[in-house]
């Protein structure tokens, strides 16, 4: 398993952010769910960083975010504490987009497209929604009611619905209930919306024109 995870980290990466999909609806909450949830961060963030050391981008600073945003998650498991969400949510966003870079780097290093490539890719999109997410939960924490939903509107907007946001935001499909209100949210949305039209027109279409051509 282990020599599997070194090989191929971004296959890793990528079956466990899908499976934390799955598993977020049942890890919110307080006591033993919120420690769950932050027991999964922390595996997630070491993954991000085993994926920064397999692209051709700098370890150091990987850890350099990594390491704070564990001990907050793990402060937030001992404490049953939600007061520290938005600071492990700052790190872990920049930890996020700098491992899009990396494997962005990774991709576009060479003309050959290995099996753990084609996995970066998806582990890359999946990235760039959970960075997203988590600005929104630190803009939330600066200015509340940013974003509200059809449900509960004066409620903060719990992490799935950030999510959520992220992802329909980022494969514009507009699916969502929840709506960003404030301006900068707003403008956070259309920067995300960008993100993801750039994703499919620069990376996607790159993998398309070097995998098409070896099939043949």
């Amino acid at each position: 398993m282990l020599r599997f995870i070194k090989r191929e980290p971004s296959a890793v990466l990528l079956s466990v952010q899908l499976a934390g999909i799955l598993l977020y609806p049942f890890m919110e909450g307080d006591g033993v769910s919120r420690a769950v949830f932050s027991a999964f961060g922390i595996t997630v963030l070491a993954l991000v960083v085993l994926a920064v050391r397999a692209s051709p981008t700098w370890t150091w600073f990987g850890l350099m975010l990594g390491v704070p945003a564990t001990v907050l998650l793990i402060i937030q498991a001992v404490t049953d504490s939600s007061e520290l969400f938005p600071y492990s949510s700052a790190l872990e966003a920049i930890l996020y987009f700098y491992a899009t870079y990396g494997l962005i780097r990774y991709i576009t290093a060479d003309h050959v497209i290995t099996r753990d490539e084609l996995f970066a890719v998806g582990a890359t999109f999946t990235l760039v929604a959970w960075g997203f997410a988590y600005v929104y939960v630190v803009w939330q924490a600066i200015e509340p009611g940013s974003f509200i939903a059809a449900v509960d509107p004066e409620a903060p907007r719990t992490w799935v619905e950030l999510l959520f946001l992220s992802f329909t935001t980022l494969t514009s499909t507009g699916l969502s209930d929840v709506v960003p209100i404030d301006p900068f949210a707003r403008s956070l949305v259309m920067i995300e919306q960008l993100a993801g039209l750039a994703y499919l027109a620069i990376i996607v279409s790159r993998l398309v024109a070097l995998t098409v051509p070896r099939a043949r």
